[in-house]
């Protein structure tokens, strides 16, 4: 009797312990009063820098929407992408909210919630090449330099898809699109909904969008293992505002509309 006292006694003690263990993210927000997201604000359209030094973008406002059915406040925390994984690994945020791909290779590290939009790799050509090239095939040849971001997804189909070309890599978008414009390289491949707003903002008369998609990619909100109450959040959060119009509206305004660049020019 007393050693089934002493194990009933170790197995509440292993629930309460359980149950610390798992007080997750939603709990942590509700205590904080405050959702916290890390985003790199250089993707158009998903986040992007205003004028005035907001961050502003179609990201901002999913995450806006999502602080508002939360009943909590917002707070954009800024982080380079290359750190973006660890950041959240070690708590400095609760959620990647960023134009994120899901890849089987980020999903070893963090869960993602149910993709909320699908984009694909397109290619920046230059003009003076322009009329040799149809697709990303007829640029893997060691002839042409080829180009994208560091640590993206676009790096990686580039490496896999073009690898017979000469390849550099670039710290931001911004300066891969514009050594394409200023002929330094021949193309840049990177995500299409970000080529083909940098084509009509700096590029036009000087470059070439193929704006067929080469890739499949879904972008997904990363979150840590291990939560699976955040991860239900999510996926519901999801599932009402894309049946209530409030997913339409925003995309709208931010695929559909360029009334948005006018803060950024």
């Amino acid at each position: 009797m007393r050693k089934l006292s002493v194990l009933c006694a170790l197995l509440v003690a292993m629930v309460l312990t359980a149950g610390v263990a798992m007080a997750g993210t939603l709990e942590d927000i509700q205590k904080r009063g405050k959702l916290r997201v890390g985003m790199e604000p250089g993707y158009m359209p998903f986040e992007l820098t205003n004028q005035k030094g907001e961050i502003i973008g179609f990201d901002v406002d999913m995450a806006k929407r999502m602080a508002k059915a939360m009943g909590v406040e917002l707070e954009i925390v800024s982080t380079a992408w290359d750190g973006i994984i660890p950041a959240l690994l070690t708590d400095k945020f609760d959620i990647i909210m960023s134009g994120m791909t899901l890849t089987q290779a980020r999903n070893m590290s963090i869960n993602f919630a149910s993709p909320y939009i699908e984009i694909g790799q397109s290619i920046i050509v230059s003009n003076k090449i322009a009329g040799e090239i149809k697709s990303y095939k007829d640029l893997n040849d060691p002839k042409y330099t080829v180009a994208s971001k560091l640590g993206t997804t676009g790096e990686q189909a580039t490496k896999r898809m073009i690898g017979k070309a000469k390849y550099v890599s670039f710290e931001t978008e911004q300066e891969g699109v514009l050594d394409v414009v200023n002929g330094k390289i021949d193309a840049f491949i990177y995500d299409m909904p970000y080529n083909a707003v940098a084509v009509s903002q700096r590029g036009q008369g000087k470059v070439t969008h193929l704006d067929k998609a080469f890739t499949f990619e879904p972008l997904a909100w990363g979150i840590r293992k291990g939560d699976p109450d955040f991860l239900n959040w999510l996926n519901n959060f999801m599932y009402q505002i894309k049946n209530d119009g409030v997913y339409d509206k925003i995309y709208g305004k931010w695929f559909q509309s360029d009334a948005w660049l006018k803060e950024i020019q």
